[in-house]
């Protein structure tokens, strides 16, 4: 088990990798996506539970804290994908991979720019 001290660092260089990352998701914005999700897990659609702002893409391949990166998902998911890669992920899991792509490229969309819906 990690230590007080070493979960403090990792905590930290966490809080840099997103301050560098150029992330710019707002608290309406959060709300937007929680609304077109259902506020319901963006990967095994899990109802009622507390949802957690996950990276598609992980911050630390580069991702960023944006409205076309950003899905919810349920402490179990997120834990799970941690850093990988979301395809090899949802296949490894047995999760609808295509229809989590073909939802998230919508709903990306929606959000980006609501008159080419």
């Amino acid at each position: 088990m990690a230590t007080s001290a070493r979960r403090t660092r990792i905590a930290r260089r966490r809080v840099a990798r997103v301050r560098a990352s150029g992330s710019d998701l707002t608290a309406t914005e959060w709300g937007a996506i929680l609304g077109a999700w259902k506020a319901r897990c963006a990967y095994c659609h899990a109802d009622g539970v507390a949802l957690q702002k996950d990276c598609v893409l992980a911050i630390s391949r580069g991702g960023r804290y944006t409205v076309d990166n950003v899905v919810p998902a349920c402490r179990s998911c997120n834990a799970s994908k941690c850093n990988e890669e979301v395809v090899s992920w949802l296949r490894r899991r047995r999760l609808d991979e295509s229809g989590f792509m073909l939802r998230w490229a919508l709903i990306s969309r929606a959000l980006r720019d609501p008159d080419l819906v």
